[in-house]
């Protein structure tokens, strides 16, 4: 069974889950709100908004679409670690020197969420687009989960 549940970021619901097709058993949960960027403070400290994700299976891994809307590609951040996949992304907004913002309503520049990848996914594997806003993230599975044929002999 694939499902992926969030637990969120800075009042997200913790008991919202998406489902994707139950065609196979990858999965990915997000298990904890935050990741680290290097060389600066702990990011996971900072409030930051939940990017909303789609995740698609098939036969041989999963696809995943990250809605991450003013995040320049320098200001995007993957990592994993161990069975966790951190997507982090600064919100750029440009606004002239001249000008001062009045209203707002993007109180948060930060996008972040977590997933805890499934033993049957290859982590090592992963690709990674980025184009207009949508991050998209192939995930091939292991080998040992792919399906494979198996040949009957004849006596």
């Amino acid at each position: 069974m694939n499902n992926m549940t969030r637990t969120g970021n800075d009042q997200a619901s913790a008991s919202a889950s998406t489902k994707a097709p139950a065609n196979g058993s990858a999965a990915a949960s997000a298990t904890r709100a935050g990741a680290t960027s290097e060389g600066a403070v702990a990011s996971r400290d900072l409030p930051a908004m939940t990017p909303p994700v789609d995740v698609i299976e098939d036969a041989s891994g999963i696809t995943l679409y990250a809605d991450m809307p003013g995040v320049p590609r320098d200001k995007l951040n993957l990592r994993v670690e161990g069975d966790q996949l951190d997507i982090e992304g600064e919100l750029t907004i440009p606004v002239p020197t001249d000008i001062a913002v009045t209203y707002a309503e993007m109180n948060r520049t930060l996008y972040r969420r977590t997933f805890t990848l499934s033993k049957e996914l290859d982590a090592e594997k992963i690709a990674a687009e980025f184009n207009n806003g949508v991050l998209t993230l192939r995930i091939p599975k292991a080998a040992h989960a792919q399906p494979r044929r198996i040949a009957i002999q004849a006596n």
